[in-house]
């Protein structure tokens, strides 16, 4: 049996704007219920996820996947960059029944890695971020939520959603369509349990590939270290 303190750890951003969903898909996530009285976040809510990751494989092994529900409130915009310091993915959510909410999907991804504080949210979608940041098995995993599909069955109905152009495409990242009151939504065995596990591996790997940089900088920066002092050394023999 392993003990939680023995049990490594990978940070998920959740953002998107205020009112779409994101507490609501936090708790889904962690403890594979709806909540049925969710409240307005603040700063930041935090919510743990037990995680197998390559379930199934010789590989398989347990991880804690810590959940950072951000507040949406463009109020608190200039000081929640404190949260975007350490992070192994980030899932975007958008309200389906508000198009607006999944345009600023693009400004909510710059702002993460702008990291910076500055208000970028006058800058056209155009320039707010570079997909090519989340394409490979090395970049920064991302995940597309849509909430509230309960609520959008009309327009879902009448072909008024549509997932063409979306963030996701352009991402190349995965997009899940849900209902956050429905405890079945990550059902085992359905497709978005699997997209979700799919994106946790990949968040792990991220998490495990950011860890071997710096000693791989280390190695170099020895290496380097190494050859200029055997050329100082040169010039004294």
């Amino acid at each position: 049996m392993v003990m939680a303190n023995n049990i490594e750890k990978a940070r998920v951003l959740i953002v998107g704007d205020s009112g779409v969903g994101k507490t609501c898909l936090t708790h889904l996530i962690a403890h594979s219920e709806s909540l049925t009285r969710p409240g307005w976040t603040v700063g930041c809510n935090i919510e743990v996820k037990l995680h197998e990751y390559k379930e199934g494989t010789p590989h398989q092994k347990t991880y804690f996947i810590e959940l950072f529900d951000i507040g949406g409130s463009l109020s608190h915009r200039n000081t929640r960059g404190v949260f975007y310091t350490t992070l192994h993915g980030i899932i975007l959510v958008h309200d389906l029944t508000n198009r607006k909410s999944q345009e600023n999907l693009r400004d909510w991804l710059f702002e993460i890695l702008n990291k910076d504080g500055k208000d970028i949210r006058n800058l056209s979608c155009d320039n707010t971020f570079d997909p090519e940041q989340f394409l490979g098995s090395t970049q920064l995993p991302l995940l597309v939520v849509g909430a509230k599909l309960d609520l959008s069955e009309e327009k879902r109905k009448s072909n008024q959603l549509q997932k063409i152009g979306s963030i996701a495409e352009h991402c190349g990242s995965e997009e899940i369509w849900l209902n956050c009151r429905d405890s079945r939504s990550f059902a085992a065995g359905t497709t978005d349990a699997v997209k979700l596990s799919r994106f946790f591996d990949r968040v792990i790997e991220k998490k495990n590939h950011s860890r071997e940089l710096p000693n791989a900088s280390s190695d170099r920066r020895k290496h380097a270290s190494a050859e200029a002092g055997n050329k100082i050394s040169s010039q004294f023999t």
